[in-house]
């Protein structure tokens, strides 16, 4: 069996007996933290340490916090503004802050990678695709200024950063939570728009997360998550991001489930060009997720894991704790939502914030 290009979710608010040995026994590249793992900040920093008390090599513990809707720890601290929000006010004084805060917030409880900034173009403001209330705007420059800056203050306090979802979730119309989405666009369409993001902040984005969207006119037989012709031949051949860290979104989505199974869609990840496979919710089957990786050439697996292991030399440790510190951020970030003010969007229906 082979952990190592996995990232797996936990049950709950501490790790279990059974837990435990299952993440020795397959040490993992890392672990997500959603809501359900977060009911304090000392028992959240405990969960933390504890994960890399198991690990034998410094293991990437991530969270999806973008700000709104989407911040897994509204239950212990205030909630950075959105990214609408943030947009709207135009403020880049407010963004950088928005930035700064929530990695002070994140390292503070022993993250070292936020899934964030959201680059998706925001093309059906109307439809429930998943993004309602996450995107920066539908223009590409407006993304690149402000999703941009929120990243390089994040950076700033030494949280990694990983774009999302590449290349354009945005053309969804559907939710991937629950379905397979497709978009009819092109590679000419994708250039003209929608990775122009990408390609723009390449130097300050450390990983890049795929889409669970199909796109038939670009590759008929995989989604862009599972997708050779997506992210080996464009992302990392044409466009040049051979040096990112490459994963997938979660493949415990509906958009996957129902149409792979647990083995066959990471080993087509992997082949596909990503160097990790998140598993956030069915971590009962990791053992499965963990011996198809050991099936794969040692070639394609060893490339992975030399970007995992780059990777993991840019992590830094989290900031010792202090309750003088923490107090002083959660009032920043209230002071700073009392500020930017939530906007009005279409009412958001996927379960990507209750996570």
């Amino acid at each position: 069996m082979d952990g190592s290009l996995l990232v797996l979710g936990i049950a709950g608010p501490e790790l279990s007996p059974e837990e435990a040995a299952l993440f020795r026994k397959l040490q993992p590249a890392g672990y997500i933290l959603f809501t359900r793992n977060i009911v304090s900040a000392a028992q959240t920093r405990k969960l933390t340490d504890d994960l890399r008390d198991l690990s034998s090599e410094t293991p990437i513990i991530a969270i999806d916090q973008e700000g709104g809707r989407v911040t897994r720890t509204r239950e212990i601290a205030p909630a950075a503004p959105s990214a609408p929000a943030l947009a709207a006010k135009a403020d880049m004084l407010k963004i950088a802050e928005a930035g700064a805060f929530t990695g002070d917030l994140l390292r503070l409880l022993g993250f070292n990678l936020d899934f964030a900034p959201v680059l998706d173009l925001d093309h059906f403001p109307e439809t429930q695709n998943a993004l309602r209330g996450r995107c920066w705007g539908r223009d590409p420059q407006r993304v690149i200024d402000y999703a941009g800056h929120w990243n390089r203050w994040l950076r700033k306090r030494s949280i990694a950063s990983c774009a999302k979802h590449f290349p354009a979730c945005g053309r969804a119309q559907s939710d991937p939570h629950h379905d397979l989405p497709s978009s009819p666009a092109t590679l000419e369409e994708l250039l003209r728009e929608d990775v122009i993001p990408y390609t723009a902040l390449m130097p300050e984005l450390d990983a890049i997360m795929l889409a669970h969207v199909e796109f038939p006119n670009i590759d008929p037989d995989f989604p862009a998550s599972l997708s050779p012709r997506i992210i080996r031949r464009f992302l990392r051949d044409q466009l040049g991001f051979d040096r990112h860290l490459v994963l997938t979104d979660d493949l415990d989505m509906g958009a996957i489930t129902t149409r792979y199974g647990r083995g066959q869609d990471v080993k087509l990840a992997i082949e596909a060009g990503n160097d990790l496979a998140l598993i956030c919710h069915r971590t009962d089957t990791a053992e499965i997720a963990a011996r198809a990786v050991a099936e794969l050439p040692h070639w394609m697996t060893e490339d992975a894991r030399e970007r995992v292991e780059k990777f993991r030399r840019k992590l830094r440790g989290p900031l010792a704790w202090s309750d003088k510190k923490w107090r002083e951020t959660c009032e920043s970030l209230a002071k700073l939502a009392a500020e930017v003010p939530e906007i009005e969007v279409t009412q958001a229906s996927s379960p990507v914030a209750e996570y």
